[in-house]
């Protein structure tokens, strides 16, 4: 790597309550769980820290509460590299995600944003943050006025800006006009565009607004389109399921990093697809990203995963 990319990351920043059980609880329904964990989440966090284990220069812009765990995620932040110069502390509880994973891998998340929802405005010092960044990462657990202000700064700035829509909800004309490369999964593609059960068709809808999109596709990889090109589909390294919690941040990090570096989109897919594969092997969220040997290693090894 002969130039570390400096990626500035505007979003949550929640402490995940995270419950494993065999299948998850239908409506009405109790089930008995076998572990419980907390373990620090919340995608502006989590995609932070996934940008500064595959090798960039992260700074994150949020809020967490005065409670223990706004110093817990303060600290966790830290330990991985992220500058929380920009993470303000506020006179509220911090963020929460209650989260259900089940024995499949798979999971369920009722977010509480407490202190995120005060992120609703940039400060001059955020300005010039993401002024002197190569990407901006935003996503939205965060005020969609927040997150909309960072995006005109980063265009102001020629910063490419690349927005995950989650939790999936309709996007202001003004927010897609800023956002450069939009980072989708396949239910918020469905989410933004009416298209089901055709991320393609989704894909090329989605062009109409933006100039890029990938659609991440979970086992069957992502698929990428760009205004002008005939989109294309990346298939995922193969890997064993222990915990998908962070799977989508982990891969928006490591495509993120890999951007910004200047590596083409084909191979910064492959990249980030190999950095999600060890995540979903190790539980947790921001506790399961991987740092840039082992992203390496798995990019660069047999497309096989880890036996079952």
């Amino acid at each position: 790597m002969t130039h570390t990319p400096h990626i500035a990351v505007l979003g949550s920043a929640n402490m995940d309550l995270v419950t494993y059980v065999a299948r998850a609880p239908q409506r009405g329904e109790t089930v008995t769980g076998r572990e419980f964990r907390t373990l620090p989440g919340g995608k502006g966090a989590n995609q932070a820290v996934a940008a500064a284990r595959a090798g960039a220069t992260v700074s994150l812009i949020g809020a967490v509460g005065t409670d223990s765990y706004g110093t817990q995620l303060r600290c966790a932040l830290a330990q991985s590299g992220v500058d929380t110069d920009l993470l303000r502390t506020v006179e509220t509880q911090s963020g929460t995600a209650h989260i259900v994973v089940d024995d499949k891998g798979g999971n369920a998340i009722v977010v509480i944003p407490g202190a995120n929802g005060t992120v609703d405005a940039l400060s001059a010092g955020d300005e010039a943050l993401i002024a002197s960044a190569d990407a901006l990462l935003l996503q939205l657990e965060v005020p969609v006025d927040g997150v909309l202000a960072a995006a005109r700064a980063a265009r102001g700035h020629g910063v490419r800006t690349i927005l995950t829509p989650a939790p999936a909800q309709p996007l202001p004309d003004a927010l897609l006009a800023a956002t450069d490369l939009l980072l989708p999964n396949e239910y918020e593609a469905t989410t933004l565009t009416g298209v089901f059960d055709d991320p393609r068709a989704a894909a090329l809808a989605l062009l109409s607004h933006v100039p890029e999109v990938v659609v991440t596709l979970g086992s069957r990889g992502s698929l990428y389109a760009a205004r002008g090109a005939e989109p294309v589909t990346v298939p995922a390294r193969e890997t064993t399921a222990v915990d998908t919690t962070g799977a989508g941040d982990t891969f928006a990090g490591a495509l993120a990093v890999a951007l910004a570096e200047g590596r083409p989109m084909a191979d910064a897919l492959h990249w980030a697809s190999a950095a999600a594969a060890v995540s979903v092997e190790r539980p947790g969220a921001s506790a399961s990203m991987p740092y840039r040997k082992e992203i390496d290693a798995r990019a660069n090894g047999p497309a096989q995963g880890p036996a079952s």
